[in-house]
This record gives C-alpha cells, sequence and structure tokens, in this order.
C-alpha cells in the first residue's frame, strides 16, 4: 500500500525535479520517508548572544549583536578578501569574507544592529569571525527555532541553495506535512515502561527542539527504536531458528572420557570448562547449535573445539573445521593431529595445495565415514567434498568468509543442519558482539591459561634503533625467534614490497649471523608455506613479514615481535600481531617502532597498547577510535546502516532496546497479538536487503 513517506521529494514545496534530481545523486535520498530521516548532526544554539569583551578562543560558535562601523575590501586576485570592523558597546572585532564579496557588500548597511554568528578566532588583539552568518535584527528575532539544526550537505547542494540553512526550510514544510501521518511504532507498554515520547513527538523534535531537554528525549526515542527493530529482527531469526532447525542430538562422551583421563595435556580453566558445558548443553539437546566462542589470543579455543569433535565422533558424527587461508589451516590440523593421533582418530587436511591423489582418498573416506575430522579451507565447500553425516562445523575467523559461502558448507548435511561453533581470536566488545552476532548464543573464554606470562610491550622510536637491535641480538643468542612486521599501504603496493625488501635487506645486514625469513602477500602459497614451515622448524631466526602472519600462526619459540611503523596499525591489528609471540614457556615482548610525530589517536593505540593486553579492553578502545562500520568490515553485515545510533558510543540504550524486544518475543513470540500490531507493521515497511541470516549465521 502506497504511503505519505513513499512519495517522491520533487513534489516536496521548494525542492522540483531538478533539485530533487541533485539530492538524489547527493545525498541518496528519493522520498518523503528517506528525507525526513536526514537528521541534523549537531545543533546551534541561538538563545544566548555573547558581548565582544566576552569572546574567548574556546567557544565552538558564538551569536553577537552589533553594527557595522566600516568594511573594505583589501588585496587582488586569489588573496581578495573583505574585511569589516564591528562593535558593540564593550568593543570592536572584525568579519571576513573570501568569498561572495559582491553580495555580503549590498548587505552590509552601516548603524542598522545585526546578528552575527561564527566561530571566533584570535589574530593579535583582535577576534575575528570568518565567513560569519548575518541577518538584520529584526529578521533574527523572528526565528521560530531557539536550537538551529544543522544538516549534512554537500558543496554541490550548497551551490544550489541547499546549504543547511535551505535544507532546513524544505524540512520545516515536510515535518508539518508528515506530523498528522507518523504513526507509533512502538507498543504502549515499551513507551511507559523506558520512558519514551510518542515517534510523531521525537520526529518533530529532532528537527526543531524547543530546548535541549526535549532534544536528549528526542534522540533517545529514535536511537531507542532503531535499536530495538535490529534486536527484534536478531532475535526473531535466533527464535524461529530454534523451533525450526532439528539439530542431531550429540550426548555421548566416551571418547572425551578417554581423553580427559590419559591425554589432556594441561588442566582447562574455568573459562573453558564454562564454556565446554554451554556447547555441549546445546550438542545434546536436539536443536542445531550456533554458537559464537570468543577468546583472547592463546585463550584455548583450539581446545574446547577438539572437545565438541570428540562429542561429535562419539556420537556417530563427522566434524570440520573451515579457516580463510591455507597457513591457519595447516596451524589447525598440525595442532588438532598431535590430539587425533592420542585418540588413533583419523584426521585429514584439504587445502588448494592438496594433490589429486590425496584429494581422491580424502573424497571417498569421508562418503564412508572413514575420515571423522576434515581441517581445511574454502576447498571443503567444493561439491565434491561429500560427508557421510557432517554433524559439527567449525569456522575459524568467520567474518573473513563470504556469506555465500558459509551457507554451503552448512548444507553438506541434507538431513540435519550441522552444529556450528565460530571461533574468532579477534575480540569483540560487547554492543558489537551482540548486534554481528546477535542471532548466535555467545560464549567467552575470559581467563588464559595458568602460567602464561604476560607480553611486555614497549613503545621506541626510530632513533633507539641500534638499543633494539641489540635486544633482538641477545634475545636470539639465548635461543629464542624474532618477527620483523612491516605494514601494507593499500594506495601502493608497489610502495608496500618496495618497504618490506628494503627493511629486509637492513635486517641482514645487521644481523649477517643469523638466517632470516621473509613472507608478504605477493609470494605464492606453496613458497610463504616454504618459507613458514622453515621458521617454524626453527631454521631462521628473524621472520620479516607483512600482516600476514596476523591470524593464528603459532611458534612456540618465538619470544619478540617488532611492528615496525606502528602507527600505521588499528589497534586491533596491533594486538593480533603482538598475540603470535608468548605462546612458550619464556618471557615475551612486542616493540612498536614509530616516528617521533604521531597524531592524536596514534598516541591513544600505542598507550593501549602499552599499558594492557586484555584483547576486550583494547576493542573498546578501538571502538571508540574508529566506530563500528569500520571494525571487522561490519557495513558489509547488513546491520551497520544505523542512522542515528551509534553503536561506539550507546551500548545503554542498545542494551534497554535488547532488552524489551527479548521481553515482547518471550509474551509474544509470532508478534501475533493486536498490541504487535505496530510493531509488525514497522518491521514490514523497513525496506532493508533480505539476507536468510538464519543460514548462515
Amino acid at each position: 500500500m502506497f504511503s505519505f513517506f513513499d512519495t517522491k521529494i520533487e513534489f516536496l514545496k521548494g525542492v522540483g525535479p531538478q533539485k530533487a534530481a541533485l539530492i538524489n545523486k547527493e545525498l541518496n535520498i528519493f522520498t518523503f520517508g528517506e528525507l525526513i530521516q536526514h537528521y541534523p548532526f549537531r545543533y546551534e544554539d541561538r538563545t544566548q548572544f555573547f558581548k565582544i569583551n566576552e569572546l574567548t578562543e574556546d567557544l565552538e560558535h558564538v551569536q553577537i549583536v552589533a553594527k557595522i562601523r566600516s568594511a573594505e575590501t583589501i588585496g587582488e586576485g586569489q588573496r581578495k578578501r573583505l574585511v569589516a570592523t564591528i562593535f558593540d558597546e564593550t568593543g570592536e572585532m572584525e568579519l571576513t569574507w573570501f568569498k561572495g564579496i559582491q553580495y555580503v557588500v549590498k548587505k552590509l548597511v552601516p548603524g542598522i544592529p545585526f546578528v552575527f554568528f561564527g566561530k571566533p578566532n584570535k589574530y593579535g588583539r583582535k577576534f575575528s569571525i570568518a565567513h560569519p552568518e548575518m541577518e538584520a535584527l529584526s529578521a533574527a528575532q523572528e526565528e521560530k527555532s531557539f536550537f538551529q539544526p544543522v544538516y549534512p550537505t554537500t558543496e554541490k547542494l550548497r551551490s544550489r541553495f541547499l546549504d543547511s540553512k535551505g535544507i532546513s526550510k524544505i524540512m520545516e514544510g515536510l515535518v508539518t506535512a508528515a506530523f498528522p501521518q507518523i504513526q507509533e511504532t512502538l507498543p504502549g507498554e515499551v513507551l511507559q515502561r523506558f520512558n519514551l515520547i510518542p515517534k510523531k513527538d521525537a520526529v518533530k523534535e529532532i528537527h526543531f527542539p524547543e530546548n535541549p531537554e526535549v532534544l536528549k528525549r528526542a534522540i533517545f526515542r529514535l536511537k531507542f527504536e532503531e535499536f530495538f527493530f535490529m534486536q527484534l529482527r536478531l532475535l526473531k531469526l535466533k527464535l524461529t531458528r530454534t523451533e525450526k532447525s532439528q539439530g542431531q542430538i550429540l550426548n555421548q562422551t566416551e571418547l572425551l572420557n578417554v581423553f580427559y583421563k590419559e591425554h589432556i595435556p594441561f588442566e582447562l580453566t574455568e573459562a573453558q570448562k564454562r564454556v565446554v558445558r554451554e556447547a555441549y548443553a546445546d550438542m545434546k539437546s536436539g536443536k542445531q547449535m550456533n554458537r559464537l566462542i570468543q577468546g583472547d589470543v592463546g585463550s584455548g579455543k583450539t581446545m574446547v573445539a577438539f572437545i565438541c569433535i570428540l562429542i561429535a565422533i562419539s556420537s556417530g558424527a563427522q566434524a570440520c573445521l573451515m579457516a580463510p587461508t591455507e597457513i591457519l589451516a595447516n596451524q589447525h590440523y598440525a595442532g588438532l593431529k598431535e590430539y587425533a593421533d592420542l585418540m588413533g582418530l583419523n584426521i585429514a587436511l584439504l587445502t588448494g595445495s592438496t594433490k589429486k591423489s590425496a584429494r581422491k582418498v580424502i573424497h571417498e573416506s569421508l562418503l564412508s565415514g572413514e575420515l571423522p575430522i576434515l581441517i581445511g579451507t574454502h576447498a571443503l565447500l567444493e561439491d565434491i567434498v561429500q560427508f557421510r553425516n557432517l554433524g559439527m562445523a567449525i569456522v575459524d575467523e568467520q567474518h573473513r568468509f563470504g556469506v555465500a559461502q558459509r551457507a554451503k558448507l552448512w548444507a553438506k548435511n541434507p538431513r540435519f543442519i550441522p552444529h556450528v561453533l565460530v571461533m574468532t581470536a579477534t575480540p569483540i566488545p560487547r554492543t558489537l558482539a551482540m548486534t554481528l552476532y546477535g542471532d548466535l548464543e555467545i560464549s567467552v573464554i575470559d581467563e588464559l591459561p595458568v602460567g602464561r606470562k604476560p607480553i611486555q610491550t614497549v613503545h621506541r622510536y626510530d632513533k633507539d634503533r641500534l638499543k633494539v637491535f641489540g635486544f633482538i641480538r641477545k634475545q636470539i643468542l639465548e635461543g629464542r625467534q624474532v618477527y620483523i612486521v612491516y605494514p601494507l599501504i593499500e594506495e601502493s603496493e608497489t610502495l608496500d614490497l618496495k618497504n618490506l625488501m628494503d627493511g629486509f635487506e637492513s635486517i641482514c645486514r645487521a644481523f649477517p649471523e643469523f638466517p632470516v625469513s621473509i613472507v608478504h602477500g605477493k609470494m605464492k602459497p606453496q613458497d610463504k608455506n616454504f618459507e613458514m614451515q622453515r621458521f617454524v622448524k626453527g631454521e631462521t631466526k628473524i621472520m620479516v613479514a607483512t600482516t600476514v602472519i596476523e591470524v593464528g600462526v603459532n611458534v612456540q619459540n618465538a619470544s619478540v615481535m617488532v611492528i615496525e611503523n606502528a602507527e600505521r596499525f588499528g589497534l586491533s591489528q596491533l594486538h593480533q600481531l603482538r598475540g603470535r609471540v608468548g605462546r612458550g614457556a619464556d618471557q615475551s615482548y612486542c616493540l612498536l617502532m614509530t616516528k617521533y610525530e604521531l597524531s592524536k589517536d596514534s598516541r591513544i593505540r600505542l598507550e593501549t597498547m602499552v599499558r594492557t593486553n586484555n584483547g576486550f579492553e583494547i576493542a573498546d578502545v578501538d571502538l571508540k577510535l574508529r566506530g563500528p562500520g569500520d571494525l571487522m568490515g561490519t557495513q558489509q553485515s547488513g546491520l551497520m546502516d544505523l542512522l542515528i545510533a551509534d553503536l561506539s558510543k550507546d551500548a545503554p540504550i542498545l542494551t534497554m532496546a535488547r532488552d524489551a524486544a527479548q521481553l515482547l518475543l518471550q509474551e509474544d513470540p509470532d508478534l501475533s497479538q493486536p498490541r504487535s500490531a505496530m510493531v509488525l507493521r514497522q518491521i514490514r515497511s523497513q525496506k532493508k536487503h533480505e539476507i536468510n541470516w538464519s543460514r548462515i549465521s
């Protein structure tokens, strides 16, 4: 059914076809409904007036009533500018214009009081405002809103009089026309419980607020609503899947009991035991498990995964583990094979490098059921790879696989969707996990194995390089190995390689007595694996690399991580790289090398790394610095298209909205009761990309 909000913006007073086409192109806004959600990004307080002698440099924007004393044009060509002196009873100051000089000159009438608005800056003893807004005092007094909205716009829109003020005029007409059409979207009990203002009031006040308090409530209401419907969709998916997706009952523990009694190499941490209990409860429930295991680097996720594999095999099913790269797949295979051999279980590795003859054997033994455990890359997804009874699918670093790839893995068992265990060593802040993985159960391994020494992290400048090289030499002579990592600068792969090769040559010159490996993204997979294996075996003492060693590589003897140009890396990346050392019993070190001049954000990242080894604390700082869109490539998830809410700042609102959505679904799982009608209507009207999340989470 066509609604008022589906109307094209060209039919709005003051827009028309030409301006509409420009708004379509510049802002991707086509309808009344989309335009009314083009919210201001800040507000200018037009209630307060300053005297000239009250100005200070830390004031963001000021409003002054003053008269023109003089105005003159100075300079020629590009240096031409208009400078006006204005005064009130307390003093005088200057105003400067570099553009639109002829237009401004006509408006500057001496002796008439004007209201000037802008950002004050001090030059010498005088304050000045560049390109202030100005209006005759009588006109300014007629302003309807004390708090003037400032809208996002573009240079092209400004050239067609669609600056913030122009958009504001259009918006005023739209909000007035839309007000009677705006329907409530949240049930009465939700409004009451969380003290939310009605939807139509929120829309009106966010565009044209009466005062700061009302504006605050309008913003809260609209943020709450965004989070509420996002979480409702995720929770509804989880509920639907729990009801409809049958899972094999995997409840046998014979192999696990043997492993516990005879072979387990270390005592599990309390966190590992808790996560095993959570996963086992899912596996024996008869419903499909969909669980995310979050754990910091080295927290023992692989051991938990192997325990789940043993339960699956004891119950007559097969298990697979899919990793995003060959290096990671090899790493998992080496680690799990050690345990599988102790238990007398067949295990195989399937990657792009697996020979044709070996593939044939793997395919046949999978189909016959003789091969209970398969580790691999996306090669597992090939149609020819068929299991006799796949009961457990483990995915490492899920965000690095495409949507369709993951869905293909789940389809490997035509009778039951396999139980799904997702592992990530990328700590995710709770707010982001609730959104990215809101339809999964989440388990957290939040403690490291006993006896693990915290990695010591230091920040050093380029001038300290000789001391750093001395430290590296000392560590190698004591039997340790060293990583030296160079950054990738996305704009220039050629420059990346040059930086890396220059670094490699300088390291070879500095350490002629030690063999050095090099690994980078341009190498063929077999060459990369060859160099990695040399380092793993201890044949080389220093590994010079790009971030290809970021995730999952485990060399217990490596105790030093040197990160060159550390200011170029994100916090999460720095933490992942640091996690490549500290796997053995020796004290490990991470050295962050930078130039001396650093941006504020770079300093915060480096100080955070030096201060803490806690991945979850680091992830929270990273989220605040970078925002959710950047983190983990989440813009691709279809869940990050928030118009007003911000995952990095609005965690309390997200939690409240999720609680409200959960409560509604507990009381009305099908949203079939009359009180849920408005919620159902809103879900249907939301123009979201249809993604079959239940098959891919």
